[in-house]
């Protein structure tokens, strides 16, 4: 007979192994588009609203957006498509 907690046995070391895979990530966007001092506001809004985004700084005299982010929960990719949907292309800053 198994016991309650045995059972959720693989479960927990399932859920366990999947955390343990997510890292926080950092990058730099690079979002040439900005002309005036509200445009990193419009970016930082977009950005934002990308699930596992934690962090989000842009600037317009850098032209850069720099994003932290849960990696298991977000890519690089739905963050340029996150500000090309409101209007700035940016690429992943190297």
């Amino acid at each position: 007979m198994r016991t309650p907690f045995r059972a959720g046995l693989p479960l927990a070391f399932a859920l366990a192994s999947s955390l343990a895979s997510a890292e926080t990530r950092t990058v730099t966007l690079s979002v040439p588009g900005m002309n005036c001092d509200l445009c990193p506001l419009t970016i930082k809004k977009a950005i934002s609203k990308v699930p596992g985004v934690s962090k989000v700084e842009a600037s317009y005299a850098t032209k850069q957006a720099v994003v932290t982010f849960d990696d298991a929960k977000t890519t690089v990719e739905a963050l340029t498509r996150a500000t090309a949907h409101a209007g700035y292309a940016s690429t992943l800053k190297q």
